[in-house]
């Protein structure tokens, strides 16, 4: 493992069952198994994605997980190769709101599908997520909004720590299959205290490896980076730390800085469909009518099949006409320009170049101009 001097950032290898990832590493989503507007051929021969996230709650409520199990599991299921990690639901569960109820036992909530009640506890997410086989799963956690008060954070924080250690129980009976493993997610809300007391508490499961969850909740931004430094500190150096739902392009070297090595986030997809491109030079919105008749790529140093191809006009009018073969074309840009960062990242680490790196990153303005 390569390690800056100057900030917390490093650069290893995550072993799998279904391949070993360089690390930092950002993750596509696929929330329902399948990364909107991209084919699994386009996300590992194109792009090389080494592993990407699905959601357990999604899957669960359909197709179901069981169906997945007989048909070999998501990567049997979905015809990927490659590693898979899926979130435990926690986040999309305490998301419905008022269609969920929140005890020591578990959550019991309502499908936003067809409102039938269905239960999850920190045993029965580990048991969807076998059978789902993905390479690494998560514990079931309480994610509260923003903001709580304090004496919320903590009881929330408290629950999730009860619940990781009943998830680890059931994990190490034998319920795990070979090759997959379990991550605790440190939670807090936006209390520094809270989040040191979690990872303190979590690290005596003496997991494969940690997530830091809760962010991306509503938080200005500068809480989101200060919550990640308050908990990495006390998660240890030699197992993976994974960011969850973070961040914006500008954003990923910062929390790479921070001790962090595996991220994902809906954004380069979901801000492709909705008309926002990323390039080194910051976002292209390419509904703006100085791109009508722009005959540049998106970016003219981005070797995607997208800036290959196609102009900015051109993808101004897909745009602009609602074709299904922009969100395509879109999709497959900005997942590109987030792994090239990641690659960027690495390598500056490796080289030893890493702080100057972000610093130029930083300066970058957040829109083309």
């Amino acid at each position: 493992m390569a390690q800056c001097a100057e900030t917390r950032a490093r650069a290893g290898l995550l072993h799998t069952a279904h391949g070993t990832i360089e690390t930092p590493v950002f993750m596509p989503v696929g929330t329902q198994a399948t990364v909107k507007g991209l084919t699994q051929r386009d996300l590992a021969e194109e792009l090389d994605v080494r592993i990407l996230l699905a959601n357990t709650y999604h899957l669960y409520l359909r197709p179901g997980h069981e169906l997945v199990r007989r048909m070999g599991g998501l990567h049997g299921f979905m015809s990927w190769p490659r590693a898979i990690l899926t979130d435990s639901g926690g986040y999309q569960v305490f998301s419905l709101s008022d269609l969920r109820k929140i005890t020591d036992d578990g959550v019991t909530f309502q499908s936003h599908l067809d409102g039938d009640r269905h239960v999850f506890t920190p045993e029965s997410t580990v048991d969807v997520q076998m059978a789902l086989g993905s390479d690494v799963m998560m514990v079931l956690d309480e994610c509260p909004p923003y903001p709580v008060s304090h004496e919320y954070a903590r009881e929330s924080m408290e629950r999730t720590v009860r619940w990781a250690r009943r998830a680890f129980e059931h994990y190490r009976k034998g319920a795990a299959g070979d090759g997959q493993s379990l991550f605790p997610i440190v939670q807090g809300s936006m209390f520094a205290d809270l989040r040191r007391a979690c990872a303190g508490q979590l690290v005596e499961l003496d997991a494969d490896g940690y997530a830091i969850g809760g962010l991306s909740v509503g938080e200005p931004r500068p809480l989101s980076f200060d919550m990640v430094e308050a908990a990495e500190p006390h998660l240890p150096r030699e197992r993976p730390r994974y960011a969850m739902g973070v961040g914006m392009a500008e954003e990923l070297a910062d929390y790479v800085a921070r001790g962090v090595d595996m991220m994902d986030c809906v954004l380069p997809s979901r801000n492709a469909r909705n008309g926002y491109l990323f390039t080194p030079q910051g976002r292209v919105i390419i509904k703006h009518a100085k791109y009508k008749e722009d005959p540049r790529p998106i970016d003219e140093n981005c070797g995607c099949y997208t800036c290959r191809n196609y102009s900015r006009a051109y993808l101004r009018h897909l745009y602009q006409a609602g074709e299904i073969l922009y969100a395509v074309l879109a999709t497959r840009h900005n997942i590109r320009r987030y792994l090239d960062i990641m690659r960027e990242i690495r390598q500056a680490i490796l080289l030893g170049q890493f702080p100057k790196y972000l610093k130029a990153v930083r300066a970058v303005p957040v829109e083309v101009e």
